[in-house]
């Protein structure tokens, strides 16, 4: 009873999304017909596209009640990955360590390195980059960027997220690191830190390269990275359409960015994140998604064509979010300052090092999740600021289910002769 009460849920889900993307559609079409060379071709693009929506989203409601008659997943992708955010639990993988190339979603370590320069102050998102002509000569998707054009930080992240154009992540390899070799540098040295064990990237865009390789699992590494340390990525990533200004020696014209990611229409809780093809490629993806408090990346592979990529994400993210349940323990910690023998202070205050979360995908009854806390009694002094002084175990049904460090939250050093003199001058003088 359970299974049908929410495939006729999804079924309503889909009928009204469908109603809302034929609105958005009939909408859409007078700014296409504007922003495109030819209106009529970008009316008749717009009728493909309703089109190809109204389609996937009949295949995809035949999945999901395939998925709760038969308790099985089909997908046609050879490679995939289904990730849950904040844990990096894996949810389902098929041939996920298969190293492929990547194509566009390459971007997503680009990305990464540029809000990682963000947040170092290296650059802003005011800041102006001035294109090269190497950047300029840039082919597949690009926004034409011209040499000695100069667009903000802002306008090459809406570039390279939402249009996945080639010439502005060159533009910004540049801009940051000086050379796009470098950069690229910087992206597997990343790649390395967050254990993407079977990558290697030879170019910042994603352009077929011999070599240039990840799997679906680095992918999804790579994903989490950037979503869970940059949530501002989905102001950009869930844009659907925009227009940005160029503004070189031949004067002023617009341009119309369209988000590549259908998702961002077709589906309900998309939040990003980026789309990816070539001939070798074929079609990729890293589709995000958030529903409540859970979060998925869905990686997609070497996909067919389009519509098997966007069915197949859609297939695992509706599947992620029936199997999955989240806990978060909320509840505070009181926990006793530690004691330090020997420091130039008698105390030390601790806490745990992050809040818990766990991902259940076996329907188990989570209400009954216990915590033991064990911790040291006192230290010897020197003590370090993060040092770790005890766990926290969780227990579900008397079964470790996973732990959080407990940490100091301040360093102390080691009593020296001038310091026990001042205090035993003190305690005289009291």
């Amino acid at each position: 009873m359970e299974m049908k009460v929410e495939t006729g849920a999804y079924f309503l889900k889909i009928v009204i999304t469908m109603i809302v993307d034929e609105k958005y559609y009939k909408g859409a079409s007078c700014h296409e017909k504007v922003s495109s060379t030819d209106g009529k071709s970008g009316i008749m693009r717009y009728r493909r596209a309703m089109s190809e929506s109204k389609e996937i989203l009949y295949e995809e409601t035949k999945a999901g009640t395939e998925e709760s008659a038969f308790g099985e997943l089909e997908i046609s992708t050879p490679s995939a990955v289904l990730m849950e955010a904040s844990t990096g639990k894996v949810v389902y993988e098929k041939a996920a360590d298969e190293q492929l190339p990547p194509a566009s979603v390459t971007k997503v370590m680009t990305l990464l390195l540029i809000f990682d320069a963000l947040e170092d102050e290296k650059i802003k998102l005011i800041d102006k980059v001035s294109v090269s002509e190497y950047a300029a000569s840039m082919g597949g998707s690009q926004v034409f960027l011209e040499p000695g054009e100069t667009q903000t930080v802002d306008t090459m992240i809406k570039c390279i997220a939402v249009a996945s154009a080639n010439d502005a992540c060159v533009a910004m390899a540049e801009h940051i690191w000086g050379s796009e070799g470098e950069f690229v540098a910087k992206m597997n040295a990343r790649a390395k830190e967050l254990g993407m064990e079977h990558t290697n990237f030879l170019n910042c865009n994603g352009l077929d390269a011999d070599g240039h390789v990840t799997t679906a699992r680095d992918i999804a590494l790579m994903s989490r990275e950037l979503i869970t340390r940059y949530p501002k990525i989905h102001d950009y990533s869930t844009i659907w359409m925009e227009n940005i200004t160029h503004t070189t020696k031949k004067g002023t014209t617009e341009f119309g960015l369209a988000n590549t990611n259908k998702l961002i229409r077709q589906y309900q809780y998309a939040t990003g994140l980026k789309t990816g093809s070539t001939s070798k490629a074929k079609f990729c993806l890293s589709a995000t998604a958030k529903k409540d408090d859970l979060e998925l990346i869905a990686v997609i592979m070497a996909a067919p064509d389009p519509k098997a990529r966007f069915k197949d994400a859609t297939t695992l993210l509706n599947y992620g979010f029936g199997k999955c349940t989240k806990y978060k323990d909320t509840t505070p910690f009181e926990l006793e300052p530690l004691k330090i023998r020997g420091g130039i202070e008698k105390e030390v205050p601790v806490a745990v090092e992050t809040e818990f979360q766990y991902i259940d995908t076996t329907g188990a009854n989570l209400s009954g999740m216990k915590r033991k806390i064990e911790i040291d009694q006192e230290k010897q002094a020197p003590v370090k600021k993060g040092e770790k002084v005890g766990t926290v175990t969780y227990l579900l049904n008397g079964k470790k289910i996973g732990e959080i460090s407990i940490q100091i939250q301040k360093s102390v050093g080691k009593m020296q002769f001038k310091h026990a003199f001042a205090e035993i001058f003190q305690n005289f003088l009291l």
